[in-house]
């Protein structure tokens, strides 16, 4: 499997972009990468770390896209930009699949310019593993539209329920709607039309679920629009990032002589804590519903984050993902019972 790497995008680009893509092939002898970005600099990363004959090539593009660039102004003026070029190699069959980084409106806008949606598909989602007290669940839509009707949150949970089941290998997933109360009758207007349609899908819907449930396991999918998605996805990784602050505080630098006994063992439960809320070990967010393999990975990614993206990127591939969410949604439109829904 061949996947293409925005080199340039990130935080940390390009020394954790080209060290992920090393991690991912000593790790997995299958995969092979195309760095996407200046070829210079690129060059020099790879001959610090003595990697020329690993199975990494690279693609040359002129052109960077900053963090805060529009969607539409990258498209029109930086058509040599690094996330533009992975994903033409994706669309001229060049590369199995693409990873990036780099600005998340951008890959998506360019996605689906260059790559357009799988038949049938309303729009897109950004589908985000999050971890839970019994594993981890997946939230989405996490940002890719802010403004959602009953029917694009009906095909969220075909897809994410198709995605649980073949990547994350959950054999029966539940689904969740997130709103304000568990009662059927209870949400905006969104909420409670596409309750309808989830509930006279084939998925397993275990109705509304509400946000101080999210994290116990009770979903293994929790659908939502975009707007409340991406909210979710950044208060929680604050959240983790206060918590494991306070508890470091808390243990280690207020305790007592006595008390930093006592913190060596906690030492390997905080450990374990850490790594449960690390989103580097869950690599990348699919662009689910675009027509080939995207993945989105987090904009302040380390080369441990990048390697598990080109990992889920090569899974996605492999399984054939794209196929089975097309399959599903066309299933699922056409045995659905009658439900009056605006599209």
């Amino acid at each position: 499997m061949r996947i293409a790497l925005d080199a340039m995008g990130g935080d940390h680009a390009p020394a954790e972009t080209v060290a992920g893509a090393i991690e991912a092939i000593r790790d997995d002898q299958a995969l092979s990468v195309v760095l996407v970005g200046n070829e210079a600099a690129l060059r020099e990363e790879l001959k610090e770390r003595n990697c020329a004959d690993m199975g990494i090539s690279i693609q040359h593009a002129s052109q960077t896209v900053e963090m805060d660039e529009s969607p539409l102004s990258a498209l029109r003026r930086k058509k040599d930009s690094s996330i533009r070029v992975a994903v033409d190699l994706v669309k001229s069959k060049g590369a199995d699949a693409m990873v990036s980084a780099g600005n998340s409106g951008v890959v998506m806008a360019t996605a689906l310019y260059v790559l357009g949606k799988l038949p049938g598909v309303e729009r897109p989602a950004i589908a985000t593993i999050m971890p839970s007290l019994k594993d981890h669940f997946i939230l989405l839509d996490a940002g890719a539209n802010v403004d959602c009707k009953p029917l694009h949150l009906y095909q969220f949970a075909i897809m994410g329920e198709a995605y649980s089941r073949f990547i994350l290998d959950i054999e029966t997933p539940r689904v969740g709607l997130l709103g304000i109360g568990e009662e059927d009758a209870k949400g905006n207007e969104l909420t409670k039309e596409a309750f309808k349609l989830i509930k006279n899908s084939h998925v397993q819907f275990i109705g509304n679920i509400e946000g101080q449930h999210i994290f116990s396991g009770e979903a293994d999918v929790v659908v939502c629009d975009g707007f409340v998605g991406n909210i979710v996805l950044k208060v929680s990784e604050g959240l983790a990032e206060t918590m494991a602050k306070m508890m470091k505080r808390e243990i280690v630098e207020k305790s007592s002589a006595s008390g930093k006994v006592g913190s060596l063992f906690f030492k390997e439960a905080f450990k374990g804590f850490k790594k449960k809320m690390d989103y580097s070990e869950y690599g990348g967010a699919p662009l689910l519903g675009i027509s080939k393999p995207c993945i989105i990975s987090h904009g302040r990614s380390s080369s441990k984050a990048i390697k598990n993206a080109i990992r889920v990127a090569g899974a996605f591939h492999s399984k054939g993902i794209l196929d089975i969410i097309s399959k599903e949604l066309k299933e699922g439109l056409s045995g659905r019972k009658s439900v009056v829904v605006e599209k």
